[in-house]
């Protein structure tokens, strides 16, 4: 007989099915029901003892989570969004994951490299004996595949409800929610933007434009978990400016598969979000553009030079070209041709100095010749490309370059090879040697030496490690380059600008909290707290009561929907009888 935490809830609505039986089923099997006799309870004292848990009962809310998300920063901030609502609900979210009681695994599937970390991450927690739930786009994609078996798994649009994925895991159920949101029957952007979230950086929010995009590209994996393009509401998207900046935030990200894309479904499109958000930034805050396609960028291209030269945002855009050869694009099903790359570059190099443009290069894409990968090198070698991400590629399951004539790894690998020792055969930033720059200092360098700040144009530049620097406009003098960055002294005396509007919020700590569930969670505090900790115990039946806001709407209209099937079985079980 399987388990009780061997069981497969496809979604917590199933608690009543289909299958189950209907009411008048049970007129005909009175003689296989047993009618339990109603216990008389003769005292206060046997009230609370069953209000009250066994001391082996498993109570959500209460145990450390560890969350490891891969991929893009669409993917972060999702991530940054399911740790919120799981902090604000009394989950501790870790760094530790050897002490976590489950792991929350936010999955990438662009390339092979990254779902094999997934897979053996999920091994790893399967021999620490710990609660796993996934997420991200591998599961998304491939719901089916057999290391996903009997796991719990959160849909990339479901990412409101991992509070009460990750409950059911915890008391041993296995749940999948895997559908879409909509609105009348229309595909929604995604989950609300106004959940609470925890940013990894305090200084930078993530804000996701759109989910999914236009485009058919042979290669891509990502398109068969995100699917087509839906874009959030301009105003959606003001507002959550709006509350980022009022939290401390200094520096917007804007995020989607196709940036360029956006609005295309609901009737506008992407410079008229940005002239919007460019009114709603504070003097000194920056805005940061996310990737785009050729073919959407061009048709704004006049627009887009002009947004880029505003002060408020990063003269940075990233335009994957992938290919120099257009009959290698045609097998990509990319929708432009290489001439039409060179004119966005060339335009926006033109209309907005210094501008840089970042790209990226697949090697090896199946039918590639020498010839092919040449033209390759000669694009690079004309733009120098400042900032170029370079890949192998993958042949991803199900989709239809996995079935082409794949080019010999030796081949492949060697391609990459030549590709990046070109890339690293120049230096993009000693002409800045010298130069006076603004940086908007946002991070710290991963050998912890320095902070890290941006220029106008997005390029990372190194700044000590003043703690008066952390979240301000520096003025700063060049004094060395290297391939991936520049050095800069502060200028003496110069004065150093905070954009923050408010004080930023403390890393780790929930954004967007009203008030009113600020002091829900106080008096709620104590409902999480085991029965055999000595603290006042607070009846199970307020425990399970207690929801995050954004789902007390379908928490109510569940229990309505059980009720009234349960109380329809018992209407009928007694008329039946009679």
């Amino acid at each position: 007989m399987p388990a009780v935490c061997d069981s497969l809830l496809e979604d917590i609505e199933d608690v009543v099915s289909a299958q189950d039986p209907k009411p008048h089923d049970w007129r005909f099997r009175r003689e296989n029901i047993i009618i339990p006799k109603v216990r008389k309870r003769h005292s206060q004292k046997h009230v609370e003892a069953d209000d009250d848990p066994p001391s082996d009962s498993v109570i959500p809310g209460i145990q450390k989570i560890w969350i490891r998300t891969w991929g893009c920063s669409h993917n972060n901030s999702d991530g940054e969004y399911m740790a919120g609502q799981l902090a604000a609900y009394g989950y501790k979210i870790t760094e530790n994951a050897s002490e976590a009681d489950l792991w929350l695994l936010n999955s990438c599937t662009v390339k092979n490299p990254a779902e094999d970390h997934f897979r053996n991450s999920i091994k790893k927690a399967q021999e620490g004996k710990k609660k796993v739930v996934l997420s991200g786009c591998v599961p998304q994609a491939q719901p089916r595949q057999e290391y996903l078996q009997g796991l719990s798994i959160i849909g990339v649009q479901q990412i409101d409800r991992v509070v009460e994925v990750v409950e059911e895991t915890i008391k041993g159920h296995s749940v999948r929610l895997l559908g879409q949101k909509k609105d009348n029957g229309k595909r929604l952007g995604g989950a609300r933007l106004d959940l609470p979230k925890i940013r990894k950086n305090p200084l930078i929010e993530i804000i996701s434009i759109n989910t999914g995009c236009l485009n058919a590209c042979t290669y891509c994996k990502t398109k068969h978990a995100r699917g087509d393009l839906a874009s959030y509401s301009i105003q959606e998207l003001v507002d959550r400016a709006k509350q980022s900046f009022q939290e401390g935030v200094c520096e917007i990200w804007l995020t989607s598969e196709d940036t360029g894309a956006y609005g295309r479904d609901i009737g506008t499109d992407l410079p008229t979000l940005l002239w919007k958000l460019v009114e709603v930034i504070p003097e000194g805050s920056m805005l940061r553009l996310g990737m785009t396609n050729p073919p959407y960028i061009l048709e704004h291209l006049e627009e887009m030079a002009k947004i880029l030269n505003h002060p408020r945002v990063y003269a940075f855009l990233h335009v994957p070209v992938q290919t120099a050869s257009d009959s290698i694009l045609m097998d990509m099903k990319r929708e432009y041709c290489v001439a039409d790359f060179e004119r966005v570059v060339d335009f926006l190099k033109e209309k907005v100095p210094g501008i840089t443009i970042a790209t990226d290069i697949i090697c090896g894409f199946p039918g590639e010749t020498d010839d092919d990968f040449q033209e390759t090198m000669k694009l690079v070698e004309k733009y120098k490309f400042p900032s170029l991400f370079i890949n192998q590629f993958y042949p991803r399951p199900g989709t239809p370059a996995a079935k082409m004539h794949q080019v010999p790894a030796q081949i492949k690998k060697q391609r990459t090879k030549e590709l990046s020792s070109l890339f690293h055969s120049y230096n993009p930033y000693d002409h800045k040697i010298g130069k006076r720059q603004k940086v908007l200092v946002t991070e710290e360098s991963f050998d912890s030496k320095f902070y890290v700040g941006h220029n106008q144009f997005y390029e990372q530049v190194l700044v000590p490690k003043n703690p008066k620097f952390m979240g301000k406009m520096v003025e700063v003098d060049i004094y060395e380059a290297g391939k991936h960055f520049m050095k800069g002294q502060p200028v003496p005396d110069a004065r150093v600008f905070s954009p923050s509007i408010a004080r930023p919020l403390a890393k780790g700590e929930v954004s967007g909290l009203t008030e009113e569930f600020r002091h829900a969670l106080e008096n709620g505090s104590e409902s999480k707290t085991c029965p055999s900790s000595g603290k006042q115990k607070v009846p199970l039946s307020h425990r399970v009561a207690m929801r995050l806001p954004w789902q007390q709407g379908e928490n109510v209209l569940k229990m309505l929907s059980l009720s009234m099937a349960l109380l329809a079985v018992l209407v009928a079980f007694y008329y039946g009888g009679v």
